[in-house]
Formats: C-alpha cells, sequence, structure tokens
C-alpha cells in the first residue's frame, strides 16, 4: 500500500515532474518543479491557503510519482507532453488537436512542387507558414498555381523524365511539362524563386520584377507574354489589398490575449508574418474559475507551442508569466533561434494586444456559451449513464471494441475511444485478429482485449520504472462497450479477470432489424428511451466502432487483391512491389531490365535486385 507521508520523505530537493494519482491508477494531475522535495510537499500542509480546486483535488490523490530531470526547461517539456497524452482532470487543459497546414516547396526535388502540408520534416524542402486553416493555404496555393505553370505530379523526374505521357494540366497549359525531358531547368527553377519571394511576403518586389518581364516583352513586341505579366500583376495586387498590413517591422510575431468568462477562458492568437496578420485562431479553455490569469496563460504557451511545428520570432503576451525563462529556452531550443516573449506597454503592439483581447471577448461572448452547453449536455449524459449502470464513477472514458469478417476472411477488430462524451480518434486502434481460423467473433474478442491490456499493463509497469515517459495503452477506460451481447461481455470479463482488472463491461444488443434496443449489463438487459440522450450516445459509439472496423476490413481485402506474381519473389514486399511497378509499369519491363536497373528502383537494393532477375531468368528456362 502506498503510504503519502513516506514517500513525502523520499522526495529528493531536485527538479522534475510529479504526477498524481487516484484510488483507481488515473492521473489526475501533472506539475513541474525545481525542488520536487518543496513542491509536493505543499500539497499536504495546512490547505487554509490553497484554492478551491486544490483542495478538492488533494482529497482524491492516493499515490504519486515523479521524474527527475537535468533542469527547469526539461521539465516544463515533459509536463506539457504529460497533460497534452493524459489530459487530467485538475490541470488546464487546451482541448485542441489541430496540426496547422503549411505551403511546402520541394525544393529537395528536380523541377520543385507546391504543396500543402500538416508536417514539417528536415527534409531539404523549404515550408511556409502556419497557416490558421486549410482555406487559407488552398487560396494560396491556388493563386500560385494561376500564376505560375509548375508541375502538381509526382513523378520521380531523376528517373522519369520523357519516359511518361505528360497529364492534362500540360495540355491546357497549366504545367511547362518537365516530365517531357525538354524544360530548362534554370527557366523553372526563376519561377520558384519568385513564388517563394511571394510566400516570403515579398509582393511588392515580385510585382516590380515582373513589371520588368512586361514591359521588356512589350517592347520586343511579345504582347501575349506582355499580357500574361499583366494578369499576373493584377492577381497579386489583389492578394495584397486582402491582407491588413499592422507592422512595419518584418519580423514573424504571434500576438496571445484572453478573455475570462465565469467557468471558461478565451484564448485569441493573431499570426503575424512578415507585418501582415494572415490569420487568427481561437481556444476555448474550461474549468478555469479560481486560477490565476497568470497560470492560465503559462499553461495555454506551454501545450500550445508543444502542438505546433513553427515557432516565430517574437511572441507579445499580455501580463508577465512566471516561467517566461524558461518558456523562452524551450522555444529557441526548438525554433533554433532565440525566441523572446514580451509583454507591450504602450505603442503599436500595445494597439495589437488591445485589438487582440478584444477579438477574445467577442468570441467568448458568440461561441463560449455553446461550447460550455454542449460540454454540460455531455457531463449530464455520463452521469446519467452512470446512475443507469450504477457505476462508482462516472465514465469520462469510454472503450468500444467490434469485430468485423466476411465468412472468417481476414478477421478484425477496431477500438474506438470517447471521452467527455466526444470521440478522441488520436486513441483510436485497430487490430488483425493472429490466433483465430474461421469466423469466431467469441475468440476474436478475447483475443483483442487479451493484447490491449496485456500491452497497457506492461506500459504502466515501464513507466513506474522510468524505462518510458508516456504511452497510448497505459490509459485504461472506466467502461467498457462491446457490440455484442451477454456472450459478448462474458468474454470480456473473463479476459480481464484472468489480468487482474476491474472494469465495468456493457453489451450492446440489436433486435432482429439489426437496430440497438439496449444495454447488456451484469446479465440483465437494461432498454433505454430511443429518444434520450444517453441512447443517442450509446448508439453513436457503437456506429464509430462498427465504421472504424469495417473500414480496416475493406483496406485489407484490397491489399489482397493486389497480387502479382512478384509475391512469390525473396525480399520483394509490398513497398517495393509498389515502386516497382511505378518504375517500369508493367512484370514485361522488369523482365527485360538488368540487375543494376532494378536495384536503381526506389527502395530496392542489389541482393533483391538478384533475387528478382534469378527468379525471372529460371521462370523464362523452365518454359
Amino acid at each position: 500500500m502506498f503510504n503519502i507521508d513516506e514517500e513525502l520523505q523520499k522526495l529528493p530537493d531536485k527538479p522534475g515532474v510529479y504526477i498524481m494519482k487516484d484510488k483507481y491508477g488515473e492521473i489526475i494531475y501533472v506539475g513541474k518543479a525545481i525542488s520536487l522535495k518543496n513542491r509536493v510537499r505543499q500539497y499536504f500542509r495546512a490547505s487554509e491557503n490553497h484554492p478551491p480546486k486544490v483542495k478538492v483535488m488533494v482529497k482524491h490523490i492516493y499515490e504519486f510519482e515523479y521524474i527527475i530531470v537535468d533542469n527547469e526547461v526539461e521539465a516544463l517539456i515533459l509536463e506539457a507532453n504529460l497533460i497534452k497524452k493524459h489530459k487530467p482532470k485538475y490541470n488546464i487543459l487546451l482541448r485542441d488537436d489541430k496540426q496547422y497546414p503549411y505551403i511546402k516547396v520541394t525544393t529537395n526535388e528536380k523541377y520543385p512542387r507546391v504543396l500543402k502540408t500538416r508536417r514539417v520534416l528536415k527534409d531539404g524542402a523549404k515550408y511556409f507558414g502556419p497557416y490558421p486553416s486549410a482555406y487559407a493555404v488552398n487560396d494560396t496555393i491556388d493563386i500560385i498555381r494561376n500564376l505560375y505553370p509548375i508541375r502538381t505530379c509526382n513523378q520521380n523526374l531523376e528517373k522519369n523524365q520523357g519516359r511518361t505521357r505528360p497529364c492534362l494540366n500540360y495540355y491546357i497549359d497549366k504545367c511547362v511539362g518537365p516530365c517531357q525531358g525538354n524544360v530548362d531547368e534554370k527557366l523553372y527553377n526563376s519561377m520558384i524563386d519568385e513564388i517563394i519571394m511571394f510566400l516570403n511576403g515579398k509582393e511588392d518586389k515580385l510585382i516590380q520584377i515582373i513589371e520588368q518581364k512586361m514591359y521588356e516583352a512589350s517592347k520586343n513586341l511579345d504582347f501575349e507574354s506582355a499580357a500574361k505579366y499583366r494578369d499576373q500583376i493584377n492577381s497579386l495586387k489583389t492578394v495584397l489589398e486582402k491582407q491588413k498590413v499592422v507592422t512595419a517591422n518584418l519580423i514573424d510575431q504571434d500576438i496571445i490575449g484572453m478573455a475570462k468568462g465565469i467557468d471558461e477562458v478565451c484564448v485569441q492568437v493573431f499570426f503575424i508574418r512578415s507585418g501582415k496578420v494572415v490569420g487568427r485562431e481561437h481556444f476555448i479553455l474550461s474549468d478555469t474559475f479560481d486560477e490565476d490569469r497568470k497560470e492560465i496563460l503559462s499553461s495555454f504557451i506551454k501545450q500550445f507551442y508543444l502542438g505546433t511545428a513553427y515557432v516565430p520570432k517574437e511572441i507579445y503576451i499580455e501580463e508577465e508569466i512566471d516561467d517566461i525563462e524558461a518558456i523562452s529556452k524551450w522555444l529557441s531550443g526548438k525554433r533554433g533561434s532565440k525566441v523572446i516573449i514580451k509583454v507591450p506597454k504602450r505603442g503599436e503592439k500595445s494597439q495589437l494586444m488591445d485589438m487582440v483581447k478584444k477579438n477574445a471577448l467577442d468570441m467568448l461572448n458568440q461561441y463560449g456559451d455553446k461550447i460550455l452547453i454542449k460540454q454540460r449536455e455531455n457531463q449530464k449524459v455520463l452521469e446519467k449513464l452512470q446512475k443507469i449502470l450504477g457505476l462508482e464513477k462516472i465514465p469520462y472514458r469510454i472503450e468500444a471494441y467490434d469485430i468485423s469478417n466476411i465468412a472468417g476472411v481476414s478477421p478484425v477488430g477496431s477500438m474506438v475511444v470517447f471521452e467527455q462524451g466526444e470521440p478522441k480518434k488520436s486513441d483510436y486502434r485497430r487490430f488483425k485478429i493472429q490466433s483465430v481460423d474461421g469466423p469466431d467473433d467469441y475468440k476474436s474478442m478475447a483475443e483483442i482485449l487479451n493484447r490491449r491490456f496485456l500491452r497497457g499493463l506492461k506500459e504502466r509497469e515501464m513507466i513506474k520504472e522510468n524505462k518510458i515517459k508516456v504511452k497510448g495503452f497505459s490509459t485504461f477506460p472506466d467502461l467498457i462497450m462491446v457490440d455484442g451481447g451477454k456472450g459478448q461481455v462474458n468474454v470480456a470479463l473473463s479476459v480481464l479477470d484472468e489480468l487482474g482488472l476491474d472494469i465495468p463491461v456493457c453489451g450492446l444488443v440489436k433486435d432482429d432489424s439489426h437496430t440497438t434496443r439496449g444495454i447488456i449489463y451484469k446479465n440483465e438487459e437494461i432498454t433505454l428511451d430511443e429518444d434520450s440522450m444517453e441512447f443517442k450516445l450509446i448508439y453513436r459509439i457503437q456506429e464509430e466502432a462498427h465504421r472504424f472496423a469495417i473500414s480496416y476490413h475493406r483496406s485489407l481485402r484490397s491489399k489482397k487483391m493486389f497480387k502479382s506474381e512478384l509475391d512469390d519473389v525473396k525480399g520483394i514486399g509490398e513497398k517495393r512491389k509498389k515502386e516497382l511497378f511505378k518504375y517500369f509499369h508493367t512484370i514485361d519491363n522488369m523482365k527485360k531490365a538488368s540487375i543494376e536497373e532494378l536495384a536503381s528502383v526506389k527502395g530496392m537494393n542489389k541482393k533483391a535486385a538478384k533475387n528478382l532477375y534469378e527468379y525471372f531468368k529460371n521462370k523464362g528456362a523452365k518454359k
């Protein structure tokens, strides 16, 4: 048994992160400390000075863990990662899973392309953003493609140039057709340079360059080209008119302001790139009634920039926060150059901050109530579900499982997760059934549950031993739902009993029309009103688990259908097979290729190429 008083005596006087847990082993709070010994002990001393939220939390602390780190910056990063992963009940949570879109110019390729992406990689390409929405990225890419006839295909022009037929864009003058091998690379790259200039916010300079081209074309009586350049200039001027210049300083900046309501906070972020507001985004934080503004702002900054690939040179906030130096060091390391966090006192930046805060207040007035109403509705539904099933606690996290197979072919299982009544897609999992032959849903269900919870128990042990920080299976549900009746429920309970786990399990039963009619719990069927919110939640969870299982099953079946004689060659898997077909197009072309040509295909090596060459050679000899 965990003895809090004894464990408090063992705490080291070192920086680190502490993790508070309740009696069910669930993480309810994560914090960082310069001295673990001093910080953690404060929670268990006289509680008169504790805020109400902390007083309630301390009553639920059953045990705690800690992780020692080298410095405050490492503690800050680990704290932010753990909060993002576990979403503890008593932490301030930024409920946002957005990955902001970027524009990627593939300067690491011959004849570069311009693409939308949500991942920033160290691959030699140039990235621009983040943009506030996919719409902003799509509009910008459309402008670029209307201005410049660059390629959009994913052909490998290092190898395939001159080997393929041009696409429709070539015939309608939307692409100069570098795939044909007759495009001046220097001329093509000059277009890319101008695109990069545009994305860097240097439209004025770009307009001057294009104007000079227009005058030269007109001077040479090339009126068709001159008209094309004129249209480009008009398009760029239209873009410039839409962008609001807010500062003469061309440094990239984020301005962060917030408005605090009774039960929630709206944080507004304005993205300024090259002196222009390119977009804004708002975020609603709940359960912040007795939280200090500085603490809310600090928590937001850590969680927000943990999830973004781009960090600007300057960040403006409305007031000083306690760990501003540690956050600045962390963000500087992430950016690769110094990041300055400032509080504007007067002048242009102070006026900008007032504008951002005004927008945050307006957004809170418009949308805060709607979001809060939704959260309260979900809370009521979960409380009703708790009452109906007689659960010890509210089922904040529900995991639902489903099996999909057609006549026993490629059986698969799905696990979907709902937290606070909403889907948490980052925690969805798929299972390919490994130990079951034929259509046996009971054994299939037993297998996926066994695999899921064995993995979770193993991860929990590794976390305790500090071998890993956080993994996806270590968080256990408050309630398990299986798509079936008493049989499926008893299978699930049997698996959990063998693993020593006590998690409630209910089944979702259907009538003769395959429509959900109620819940099986503790071998009793509970009928729900089809118009009730709890029935609608259960139905939604069941349909999501079914959809997720079916989509996986279809993808596996489609892969099975993609068969060829390459499957019989040692060392040729799915990836190599696809690359070979992409390069050679047909088996006949592969048969004519030398070992060197086969080895030159992406993903291939000399050994695999030799195996393939010998396979075709031996097959030909047998004929």
